[in-house]
Order: structure tokens, then sequence, then C-alpha cells
């Protein structure tokens, strides 16, 4: 391999950890922004109103009513 290999192979952009930090932080800083804007909290809203859970959705199977004796001291 000659110097001139070893200098061009060098000056290729290598992602850092510290760049996937700060292209991370700048996402999670950016759908902060977002979420607070009247598109975001609609969004917030619907999805937590879908998981909503009532006694009428719930429905306990056979299987879940013989692990929750098994765990009863």
């Amino acid at each position: 391999m000659s110097t001139k290999t070893k200098v061009a192979s060098s000056e290729q952009p290598k992602t850092s950890r510290r760049m996937f930090f700060i292209g991370a932080g700048a996402a999670v800083g950016t759908v902060a922004v977002a979420s607070q804007t009247s598109v975001g909290k609609a969004i917030t809203q619907e999805l937590a109103g879908g998981a909503k859970v009532t006694e009428e959705t719930k429905t306990i199977t056979e299987h879940m009513r013989k692990y929750y004796a098994s765990t009863l001291i």
C-alpha cells in the first residue's frame, strides 16, 4: 500500500459516536417542539384516546385464571 492510498483512505468521512448523539438529540428536540403544535397535540390526544381500557373490553381467559390462581400464596 503506497502513501498516497493511505492518505486518500484517511480523508474519507467517518461518522463518530459524537455525531450520532448530536443527530439523535436534534431529532428528539424536533419531536418535542412538534408535539407542542396544534397538530402535534391532536395526534397525541388521538393516540392517548385509543389506549383507554374499560371493564367491557377486558377479557380474562381460562389460561389467565389458572395463572392468577397459581400466583396466589
